[in-house]
């Protein structure tokens, strides 16, 4: 149960890092204890989707652009007070001791992945261009999506890599960054990379929507940008 002395925050996985390292500058700012309510999008009943539909007491949202938009539509957050804090760009990433893979152009990331035994993805905007479009644009889709897994639940997608789990995987690079025992986080090639941008809203069940905005402009300011840029991250 939310009370006036929490603040509460969603947040999908490519602005976690960022949101972890400002909680004390979010403290200072809220004089409240900041609750992480999620650090995914997810999946299923513990969505952040479902769970603003199911009234969940949050104070703010950060999502991708796109889907924050969504919940606008849907009256989970409000219109009025949204923010672009980062730009995020996707990586792929091996298991730490493997060889770095080669991915530096598009026939070269072709090559890797068809060669792959074993490939891991995201529910999330990596995930998502991955297996709608990525693969597609490669022309090797029928050959790769069979052998690819959706790491689904929340978990970072390094998580599997570190386990042996999966040989390869991709996600955003501020996913990929913290998770321990993975190596050579390597961007796409920028023809194929995808840039998502991630905004930040006021939820319709937020307690105090005026403070929530003053957080919001925070996130979005030079004062959080050394955060936001370390954890992988780029200013909007």
């Amino acid at each position: 149960m939310a009370t006036t002395t929490e603040f509460r925050v969603m947040t999908s996985g490519a602005f976690t890092a960022a949101h972890l390292a400002l909680i004390p500058q979010l403290e200072r700012l809220t004089k409240a204890r900041v609750v992480t309510a999620s650090t995914s999008i997810g999946t299923g009943e513990m969505s952040i989707s479902n769970r603003l539909k199911r009234g969940e007491v949050v104070d703010i949202v950060i999502v991708a652009e796109h889907v924050l938009h969504q919940f606008i539509t849907d009256g989970l957050v409000l219109a009025e007070g949204l923010k672009a804090v980062a730009r995020s760009s996707i990586a792929f990433a091996v298991r730490a001791g493997a060889s770095k893979p080669d991915i530096g152009s598009a026939d070269a990331l072709r090559r890797t992945l068809l060669q792959a035994r074993s490939i891991g993805y995201s529910a999330s905007e990596s995930g998502k261009y991955f297996s709608g479009e990525l693969v597609q644009r490669l022309g090797i889709a029928g050959e790769v999506l069979p052998k690819s897994r959706l790491i689904g639940g929340g978990e970072r997608v390094g998580a599997a890599i570190a386990r042996g789990e999966v040989e390869i995987g991709l996600q955003q690079v501020s996913e990929l960054l913290p998770v321990p025992g993975i190596a050579h986080i390597t961007p796409l090639p920028p023809e194929l990379q995808k840039i998502s941008t991630f905004t930040a809203g006021v939820a319709a069940s937020c307690p105090n929507p005026s403070l929530a905005r003053r957080v919001i402009e925070f996130l979005a300011s030079p004062q959080a940008a050394d955060a936001i840029r370390n954890s992988g991250l780029q200013m909007p």
